[in-house]
């Protein structure tokens, strides 16, 4: 084997608002709880729902982004790796292991107004970026954009 890969892809919602701490080096760091659901079919045919809950870590201006602009319940597309967390329980003295994603960029799905929302134009910070509602858009001279509809493509 020439190598390993080891890249997360998840898009679901938010399970609790994130948290802002920092480390003794000043570090951000921001856990999150993602669930993210899959429907599918089983034997008999019948369409069911799956849903996995994902804990997931972000460091430094990716953090503190994540912690300006989302809230419990928002959606979010996560692009990470996975981190597997080992340590010893105080209590038991027991191993204990969690799997985790550690978050490297992030895009906003919804773009609400109001609560949550980054304002207009302004910069997503780090590897985060922002995404527009729904379709392609056209930039304007005031910078922001406006939405194309099947008129304006040119093919």
């Amino acid at each position: 084997m020439a190598g390993s890969y080891n890249k997360v892809l998840l898009m679901g919602n938010l399970t609790r608002d994130p948290e802002l701490r920092h480390t003794q080096s000043s570090l951000a760091v921001t856990t999150i709880g993602l669930a993210v659901n899959n429907k599918f079919k089983d034997k008999t045919g019948e369409m069911r729902e799956e849903t996995v809950f994902v804990d997931c870590d972000a460091w430094g201006r990716t953090a503190e982004v994540l912690c300006q602009y989302l809230t419990k319940g928002r959606p979010v597309f996560i692009e990470g790796r996975l981190k597997l967390d080992e340590w010893t329980d105080k209590q038991d003295g027991t191993k204990r292991t969690k799997l985790k994603v550690v978050v490297e960029s992030f895009q906003f799905i919804d773009s609400r107004g109001g609560e949550g929302a980054p304002p207009q134009g302004a910069p997503a910070g780090g590897a985060a970026q922002r995404r527009p509602a729904a379709g392609p858009t056209r930039p304007q001279p005031d910078g922001g954009y406006e939405p194309m509809t099947d008129d304006d493509i040119p093919f």
